[in-house]
């Protein structure tokens, strides 16, 4: 499975901060949980990278 292949099924996205001063992406689908936590400056290269990611898909809508 790829980047590119379409999937039938549906999650649940969460993400907030924790107590313990990290990032969290929490995930469920299906029965399955999975919480992601990251350092803050971690979480700021995901965002960088969703930003460029959804730069990138624009241009492919264009």
């Amino acid at each position: 499975m790829g980047i590119n292949s379409e999937r039938d099924i549906q999650a649940n996205l969460q993400i907030g901060p924790t107590d313990h001063g990290m990032v969290r992406l929490f995930i469920e689908a299906d029965g399955i949980e999975v919480p992601m936590d990251f350092e803050p400056e971690e979480a700021e290269e995901i965002a960088d990278e969703l930003r460029a990611a959804a730069q990138a898909a624009r241009l492919v809508q264009d």
